[in-house]
């Protein structure tokens, strides 16, 4: 099992800290999440349906009308490796681990992948973007061109697109589907319903089929696809939230580079610190109830976007003391 963020309760164990006196800034979810309605009694009672709405929506908010629902990106990601045979891989350094272990894990051979190494010697390449942990971006004329050469031998583009619907402009979502372009959406971020597990596909149709084949029935809970489907159509919510998260990003990083923890990247939704310090930062913080995120290669620390002013209060002063 790879480590990620949002491990609170073994944080309060080791630290002997009650689970709810912590500030927990280790994940980049939405701290002002889209607010959830009470469910109808129904959508717990009758088993999914794929004429409920859910696929409509999503098309009309990613702008392509072949997707997939998923319980999460991550059903996706354990799976798409093993629909090919076995391939020369490209995974940035660091970027999402669970992509790099998927693809080892199915017998690819996986190399750490830098834009400059092009894609000449590649089968398959997988992008997050923009990137966890670092934030990194890229033009959308070279995600272009790498699409291009790939799939002109049949290999894949894939592009992780977790923490991109704040900036909606710089996705490729909207120019799937496309043979061996590959896009992947999540609800757990910008909308804050990590817990729900959804996710979507977006991809030629000949793959979305065999992802279904793969992933079986009822792949998303009729809950989780009701809440889905009104997220996705509450556009007013995401109007308001785009901007709002981006201000908090931007203070985010303001508030680290005047305490000397200048970020080297960051999102809408978290901030990315480099240094050789990351392990004292995150003990030191830790002891005080502030969970943030610790990554060994290369030591840095990710932090995500307090909530309320009373934690963005808490956060400064810790960082002071």
């Amino acid at each position: 099992m790879l480590e990620h963020g949002g491990r609170l309760l073994a944080a309060a164990t080791r630290y002997g800290i009650d689970p709810g006196d912590w500030l927990d800034l280790s994940t980049g979810i939405n701290p002002a999440g889209w607010p959830v309605p009470p469910i109808p009694p129904e959508a717990w009672q009758r088993l999914p349906e794929a004429e409920d709405g859910l696929v409509s929506a999503a098309a009309a908010y990613y702008g392509c009308s072949d997707v997939l629902p998923v319980a999460g990106s991550q059903a996706v990601i354990q799976v798409l490796p093993r629909l090919r045979a076995a391939s020369r891989v490209g995974v940035p350094h660091p970027a999402y681990a669970e992509h790099a272990h998927a693809w080892r894990a199915a017998g690819h051979a996986v190399t750490a992948w830098q834009p400059e190494q092009g894609v000449e010697t590649l089968e398959v390449l997988v992008l997050v973007h923009p990137n966890n942990p670092g934030g990194q971006t890229y033009h959308r004329a070279e995600l272009l061109d790498w699409h291009a050469e790939l799939a002109s031998r049949g290999g894949w583009l894939l592009v992780d697109e977790a923490f991109i619907d704040a900036t909606p402009e710089a996705s490729l979502a909207g120019l799937c589907p496309r043979p061996g372009l590959i896009v992947l959406r999540s609800l757990g971020k910008f909308f804050g319903l990590a817990g729900a597990r959804v996710g979507f596909v977006l991809a030629a149709p000949a793959l979305l089929d065999a992802l279904e084949v793969r992933l079986g029935p009822w792949a998303v809970s009729a809950p989780s696809r009701w809440v889905a489907r009104a997220a996705l159509a509450d556009t007013a919510w995401q109007q308001s939230a785009r901007p709002a998260l981006l201000e908090a990003g931007a203070r985010l990083a303001g508030l680290l580079r005047s305490r000397g923890l200048t970020p080297a990247g960051g999102t809408a939704l978290f901030q990315w610190v480099r240094t050789a310090d990351a392990a004292a930062w995150h003990e030191r913080l830790a002891r005080q109830g502030i969970l943030i995120r610790l990554f060994a290669d290369p030591s840095s620390l990710r932090f995500g976007l307090p909530h309320h002013e009373s934690d963005w209060a808490r956060l400064a002063a810790a960082l002071a003391s």
